[in-house]
């Protein structure tokens, strides 16, 4: 199950939190890390957290560093950032903004990646050391797919925005399940087999005491269940040639998660800093077949009375368009 937040406030900065659970494991991924976009979060969430991910580092995508930085510099597991060329640079530069003392009794450990259109190059800072050096930590080539849990995989999707920006596709690994109808009209009872069989087994089983293959029972009862999905794309050109090469890679996500800096009627402004408008974003998700598109990153140019005009407009390409919960003014 991918559960997921959109953290900050409308014409603030904004975040996506994003919580992988599949019942035995659970992965916590932040998407960005503006201003006061954690002030809703539990401390012990944000702590807990396994992952940042950087669209790019301009300010309001990592204003926010230090409030997550001060809740994971010292925790027990190692604390994983993944941006664009550049990043590990920008943020060993952030952790050096501090007095550090008490290094010594610290056991710490960041690992910063570095995402390139074909490869990932990784560093590690240990707190340890005052995080004062990067250690270079490998570099992987990637086929897009950056970061594999047991819960979750994600896909960096490279982006325009006056250079590198990244966005991000999370999915779920695809799971098997029980069609309990086959099950019924096979005329057999759940037990200790069937556990057996979920979990890989092969060769002969013993079903209620009767023998059984479990390769003939697995193709009468176990169906394949799609893994759900979704998107973050913020800060990016989005002209005819990027939604030609971005619709065909956004196929088969449920849900789009995108900026909504621009108002239609200011697409030269959108285009000329690189950025989208409301029915630009409704576009691609339609053109890509997505379920639904949440609209986040709104610009402080426009006045709350002006957001129903600019949804209506999204809505009106896309019809299950919506801001999250809460944005629209009563």
């Amino acid at each position: 199950m991918l559960r997921a937040e959109v953290l900050g406030r409308p014409a603030e900065d904004n975040a996506l939190w994003v919580t992988a659970d599949s019942g035995q494991g659970r992965t916590r991924l932040l998407l960005d890390c503006g201003a006061h976009v954690l002030d809703t979060l539990p401390f012990a969430e944000v702590q807990a957290t396994d992952h940042l991910l950087l669209s790019h580092l301009h300010m309001d995508h990592v204003g926010g560093f230090d409030d997550f930085f001060r809740a994971t510099f010292d925790r027990a597991a190692p604390t994983h950032a993944w941006g664009p060329p550049g990043t590990a640079r920008i943020l060993g530069h952030r952790f050096q903004g501090f007095w550090w003392n008490h290094a010594p009794d610290l056991r710490g450990q960041w690992v910063v990646h570095d995402v390139h259109d074909t490869h990932v190059r990784s560093y590690r800072f240990d707190a340890r050391e005052a995080f004062a050096t990067a250690h270079e930590a490998g570099t992987r080539t990637h086929g897009g797919t950056i970061l594999t849990t047991a819960e979750v995989s994600v896909q960096a999707v490279p982006l325009e925005h006056h250079g590198r920006s990244l966005g991000f596709i999370l999915r779920e690994p695809d799971r098997e399940r029980v069609n309990t109808a086959a099950l019924a009209g096979l005329g057999l009872r759940p037990g200790p087999w069937l556990a057996a069989l979920k979990g890989g087994a092969k060769g002969d089983l013993d079903v209620n005491g009767q023998v059984h293959h479990a390769d003939a029972l697995r193709a009468a009862l176990m169906e394949r269940e799609r893994g759900e999905s979704l998107a973050y794309l913020t800060d990016f050109l989005l002209d005819d040639a990027q939604q030609a090469r971005l619709a065909p890679v956004l196929r088969g996500v449920q849900t789009l998660y995108a900026e909504a800096q621009y108002a239609p009627e200011d697409q030269d402004l959108a285009t000329r800093h690189q950025h989208t408008t409301v029915t630009q974003v409704a576009t691609l998700a339609y053109v890509a077949g997505i379920p639904a598109l949440t609209l986040l990153h709104l610009s402080r140019r426009y006045r709350p009375e002006q957001w129903p005009a600019m949804l209506t407009a999204a809505q009106a390409i896309h019809p299950a368009t919506g801001f999250p919960d809460g944005w629209l003014p009563r």
